[in-house]
Parts: C-alpha cells; structure tokens; sequence
C-alpha cells in the first residue's frame, strides 16, 4: 500500500513571499540609514576637526574615537542583540534599534565638544546594532533559499547606494548648514522607515532563541576599547614602547583572550567559536574583517588628502568618491554571476588582489596627480568590494540554518566592524606617527607651546600656520609633504594587509561547485563537437 504524496507546503506564508521585495526595500532603507551615517561621517572629518565656531576643534586621536565609539559599541552589542532579535522578535527589535538610533543622531547633531560627540556617536551605534543583523535575519526569512543570494546581492548593493549617497549629501549639507546637519538628516529617514516597517515587514523569531551572553559582552567591549585606545594613544604620541601604550594594549589583548576562553566553556556563548573549526567559514569571516582593515584606514585619510592638500571642498570630495559606490551598485548584485561562472575562491581572490593594487595606487599620488587617476582608483576599489562582499557573504549565511541568521548576520558583522575600528586605529596611528615623524624637524619657526598641537596632523599644522600669518607660510608645503609620505606608508601597510586577506581567500574558500564544473565542461564538450 503506498502512502499518497502530499503536496509540498511553502515554507513562507503566502501573503508574505507576495511581498518580499517591498519588505527588501524597507529593509534596505532601514540599512541606509546606518551606512549612510558613517560615510557621511568620512567627509565631515575635516569640518569637525576645524577650531570652533565652524566645527568642533577635533584632534585626529578624537576624530578616530567619534569613528570607532561607533564602531565598538556596534561590534560588541552585534551579537546579542541578533540573539534578543531572535528571542523577542526581529521587527520589535528593528523598531526599538531605529527609534535609539533617531535620538541619538538628534543629539549628536546638538554637540557642544568632541566628548559629547563621541557618546552621542555611541547612543547611536547601541540602536544600529539592532538594526543591523534584523535586516538580514528578515530577509533570509522572507526569500526561498533559491532567491536569497540575489536579495543578498541586492542587499550588499543598498551598501553601496548609501556609499554614493552619504559623502554627496554631506557635502551639500556642509557647503549650507552647520556641521551638526550630517546628523540630523537621519531622523526623518528612520521616521519614513519606521512607518514602513510597521505596515509590511511580518514579525518572526528563532523558536529555540540563545541565552544572552552578559559577561561575553563585557568582556569584549572592555577589550576591544583597551586595544584600540593602546593603538590611537600610540600614534598620536608617536611612540609605541610608552609604557602607557603598552600597559594598554596588553591588557586588551589579555581581556579579550579571557573573552575567547569564556566562550569556549560557557553554555550560552556569544559567539560560538565552535563555528570557526570550519575552515571555509572562518576564511569567509576573517577576509570580511581583513577587507574593512584596510578600507576603512584608507577611507579615513583619502577625505584629508582632497580637502587639506588638493584643497577641494566637502561637496566636490562626496562627487570624487561617486565612482567607488558607482562600482559597487553596478557589481554587487552581478557577482553571483561571476560566482556562479568561477567560482567563490576565484572571484574574492579577484576582488582582494584588486584592492591591493588599488591600495598601492595610493601610494603613487602627490598634489599633482590628475584627478581622473584617483577616480579610476576608486572605481576599482569599489569594483573589487563588490566582488568580495556578495560570495562572501552568500558562504556565511547559507553556512547556518535559516533560523540561525540573525547569529549568522551578526558574527559577519560584528567582523566586519571590529576590522574597519582596528583599520582606522592601526592605520590611523600608522598615518599619524609617520606625519609627526615628517613634519617636526620643520617646527622650528612654531613657538615652543604650539609644536605639540601642531605634530599631531596636517589640519593641526594648517591651523597654527594661519596663526603665524606670514611666519606659517612655509609650513603649509611642509605639511602636504609630510602628510602624502604619511599617507604613502599607510597605503603600503593597507595593501599588506589585502594581499594577505587574498592567500587566506586563495587557501580556504571553495572553488566552483562539482556540478558547476561538470555542466560547464559538458557545455564546452558539446561547443567544440558542434
């Protein structure tokens, strides 16, 4: 007797699936708003860092800290709010991530010194971190395992819109307003994309949700902000063996082994370093993290080297950097396709050869180099990001079960941010140890209060130069040169760093599935018989 078959059930409900790509777009938009701050962010460094009434006075060590108070808090909290995201429901915690992070742009845009920008930046990363995995968690759970890597591919893709949207709106919010408008332009985003959400995005939730992980927390964080405080405190002293810098990159270093050995033991991790025994997961991750390492450094001097040395307003510096989001919009939901034909290993090997090129290209520039040189440099950038970001992030997720994603999309994350923050800090301080090395033989006319102040940037050195009057006028080329071999020095560590991402890539990630090969070898068989 057999049994009669039953017809297979979709797994998504119908109402549901008939509007995933409105959802998607929501998403997107929820997304937006967190990309969009930090690249908006990248232009207004230099407007900040301008003495009062026009910006803030921001030394570089605080510009680096308003950047990573950001990106810490993001990184630590990732986790377990994808954990709270799965247990309480995702749209609940997008919602409550989104409202934190209204406010807190509200008053950041409000900030009357550099500390209060640096919590305020903080109050905002606390809500970012439960926007952030929600977004992916929904989205693997609205789209059939056969459409998730052409949403994700237009996921990674809103990335690169907010890249071309955020510098080009700073610029014109800064060319019309004061500094505090590349803040407030997000309240009326998370307003449109709360409305949004609260009409079609359907709630879900892990039926078997993690136990928050307290103590990991703690200890992540505290580590992570002792090693990237070791790390700034270190370049902007110039010297890395002061007992301070030590003591404190030690203890973070310590702190977060303690991390690593709490979550081995625990029952309820944070993050499951079970997961990182599979080889292919663990390159996936780690080349996300190494990625943002080097970009997030480079992004951070590229924004001092058109303003402060090629002397190009925040506005045009946003329509500079147009080519490398262009790239990204244009390749990032078309890598699948170069996935699909090569291969994972083949194409993020690609993309992270490329970077490194890019990051050497860096290093050829001086105040004269034709502009277009510099946009086709972005260009590729951008073009190498997207064929990175997409495989890898399509291996990561399908890596865990669909009910696991938000703790799939948050470890991915919280990679990707604590390398961007160890990025801006170590070749932050890389850039700012080779500029106070460069520039201080050339102090000599400064008086003997100001030469501190002065070494510690180029914004810095311009600032006491236009004090000086006549007495500066010498110390203005003295800057640009000593900040473009600064900035030369910290390229070639940029570009180490992606050649290595490239061997982990070329080592470890899987090549073309079998049954890729073997329909493209039998369609190569039959062309040739033909």
């Amino acid at each position: 007797m057999t049994t009669p078959a039953v017809p297979a059930t979709p797994r998504i409900p119908e109402a549901v699936h008939r509007r995933r790509w409105a959802i998607l777009g929501v998403l997107m938009l929820s997304l937006l708003i967190v990309v969009l701050d930090n690249s908006i962010l990248n232009v207004a460094v230099k407007t900040i860092s301008t003495p009062a009434p026009v910006g803030l006075g921001a030394t570089q060590s605080e510009l680096e800290w308003a950047i990573n108070s950001y990106t810490l808090v993001f990184a630590g909290l990732l986790f377990s709010a994808g954990l709270l995201g799965d247990r309480l429901g995702r749209k609940k915690v997008l919602l409550g991530g989104l409202a934190v992070f209204g406010i807190g742009s509200a008053l950041a845009a409000e900030s009357g010194s550099p500390a209060q920008l640096i919590a305020f930046r903080a109050l905002m990363a606390l809500g970012a971190a439960f926007v952030m995995p929600a977004t992916l968690a929904v989205l693997m759970n609205v789209f059939e395992r056969e459409e998730q890597p052409k949403a994700i591919g237009i996921w990674a893709g809103g990335v690169g819109l907010a890249i071309a949207i955020g510098p080009i709106t700073g610029g014109l919010l800064l060319d019309h307003f004061w500094w505090g408008s590349v803040f407030l332009v997000n309240v009326p985003i998370v307003i449109t994309a709360i409305v949004l959400m609260v009409w079609l995005v359907p709630d879900s939730r892990d039926p078997a949700p993690g136990r928050i992980d307290p103590i990991g927390v703690v200890l992540s964080v505290v580590g992570l902000v002792l090693l990237v405080y070791g790390i700034i405190k270190g370049g902007e002293l110039a010297d890395f063996t002061d007992p301070t810098v030590l003591a404190t990159i030690v203890g973070g270093l310590v702190v977060l082994a303690a991390f690593v050995v709490f979550e081995k033991r625990s029952d309820h991790p944070s993050i499951d370093v079970g997961h990182f025994r599979n080889k292919v997961f663990a390159a996936a991750i780690g080349v996300i993290a190494l990625v943002f390492f080097a970009l997030m450094g480079v992004t951070f001097f590229a924004v001092f080297y058109t303003q402060s040395v090629r002397g190009y307003s925040p506005l045009q510096t946003g329509l500079l950097m147009l080519p490398l989001a262009v790239a990204q919009l244009v390749f990032a939901p078309r890598a699948r396709l170069v996935v699909d034909r090569f291969g994972n290993k083949a194409t993020t090997t690609g993309g992270m050869l490329v970077i490194a090129a890019t990051l050497v290209a860096f290093a050829t520039l001086d105040e004269n180099t034709p502009i277009w040189v510099l946009e086709v440099v972005f260009f590729f950038m951008g073009a190498g990001m997207a064929h990175i970001m997409t495989p890898t992030s399509v291996v990561i997720m399908q890596a865990l079960p669909r009910e696991k994603a938000g703790s799939a999309s948050a470890l991915s994350n919280t990679f990707r941010q604590v390398g961007g923050a160890l990025g801006i800090a170590v070749l932050g301080s890389v850039l700012s140890a080779a500029y106070r090395t460069g520039i201080e033989d050339k102090l000599g006319a400064v008086p003997a209060g100001l030469r501190d102040t002065a070494g510690e940037s180029i914004e810095a050195t311009l600032a006491v130069a236009a004090k000086l009057g006549p007495r500066g006028d010498s110390l203005v080329g003295a800057a640009d040169d000593a900040f473009l071999h600064a900035m030369h020095v910290t390229a070639l560590c940029g570009a180490g760093v992606a050649l290595v991402g490239a061997v982990v890539v070329a080592l470890f990630l899987p090549g073309r599935p079998k049954e890729a090969e073997e329909t493209a070898q039998d369609g190569e068989l039959a062309h040739t018989e033909s």
